[in-house]
């Protein structure tokens, strides 16, 4: 694996067409207590070379939209439907369960939130990435190895020939995370996407593996969709941004924009909620109340009752999401592109 082959991909949001496109996604879960509503009616882009932000609360269906999208939504109990859901030049609504996995697993890299859980603890790190390019690629162990311990050296693990045959147990949990970042490039896929792959790491190391993120997005030309409920991970990283509540999209546009304007009202109260926003004086102010119970939704506005603005009709119908200015949207009754709410 040369620095060549790494460069021969680098397109850049401005100058290239989207990669994935979803239209009309619904997840839902059969429960004892009800029909669990986690994704309702989900529209989203990303752009070739971008990094797209899903950001919002716990339980807001961020890492449940990513899952559906891979087909890892167990069924039964989920149910997943979309209008459309394009990847490159191929719908996957209509693709065979092979040809799903395909994609999914030769241009799809996925990277967990809980890197040490992720990995087998029975089995070195190095043959763990070996096994990604021995099953897709069809290389021959010794070749396998030669790569694993290249792709150790490229998200910069010290020493890596040597610490190719540790396990994970003998990596903190920064170093666990480069190595699922390793498996997940092994076949420089187009997307990426990193469900929280900073939680419980500290300031330093979450830094480190933001900026790690960024070089292999940009030496490989892939997307990113970066999850997260890290306001401030998202502004420092991420193009756009998608803000989600209770399943649905409450507000989309440019992370620029929106961290510095935020027009939803859920959105301001996610900024309010973070000393650094600009939209504060350092003191952080949390939502009031909870988010709602999912498979209770009511019929208006899911954010109604913690929001300060509400009015009559968001107790009765739900806001679509529509435009508020350029590439820019919002779902709610009360704030718009022109008001100065």
């Amino acid at each position: 694996m040369t620095s060549a082959t790494w460069a021969e991909r680098s397109p850049t949001p401005s100058d290239a067409g989207d990669l994935l496109e979803v239209e009309g996604l619904y997840v839902t879960f059969t429960t004892p207590e009800g029909v669990v509503r986690a994704v309702n009616g989900l529209d989203l882009t990303v752009a070739e070379g971008e990094m797209l932000a899903i950001l919002g609360e716990s339980g807001s269906g961020k890492s449940v939209t990513m899952q559906a999208l891979l087909g890892l939504v167990p069924s039964p109990p989920g149910t997943v439907t979309s209008r459309r859901l394009r990847f490159g030049d191929q719908e996957l609504s209509e693709a065979t369960p092979r040809a799903f996995r395909r994609v999914r697993a030769r241009e799809i890299g996925m990277v967990f939130q809980d890197a040490p859980s992720s990995l087998d603890p029975g089995r070195t790190v190095g043959s763990q990435i070996a096994e990604v390019l021995r099953v897709h690629e069809g290389l021959g162990r010794r070749e396998a190895r030669l790569r694993a311990v290249e792709l150790m050296d490229r998200v910069r693990i010290p020493s890596s020939a040597k610490r190719a045959k540790d396990y994970p147990h003998q990596f903190s949990g920064g170093m666990c995370q480069r190595i699922m970042i390793a498996i997940a490039i092994a076949l420089q896929p187009r997307l990426l996407i990193a469900d929280e792959p900073t939680t419980a790491l500290d300031v330093t190391v979450q830094a480190q593996i933001m900026d790690l993120v960024q070089e292999l997005r940009k030496d490989l030309g892939m997307a990113v969709v970066l999850i997260t409920h890290d306001v401030d991970l998202a502004a420092e990283n991420a193009d756009r941004v998608l803000v989600m509540y209770a399943g649905s999209v409450m507000e989309s546009g440019p992370m620029a924009e929106i961290h510095g304007r935020p027009m939803n009202p859920y959105t301001r109260g996610l900024l309010a909620s973070v000393p650094s926003a600009p939209s504060t004086d350092g003191r952080m102010r949390p939502i009031p109340g909870s988010p709602p119970v999912l498979s209770k939704l009511p019929d208006g506005c899911t954010f109604a009752p913690r929001c300060e603005y509400v009015e009559d009709r968001c107790w009765e119908v739900h806001p679509a999401l529509e435009p508020i200015g350029p590439a820019r949207s919002s779902a709610c009754h009360v704030i718009t592109g022109d008001s100065d709410v």
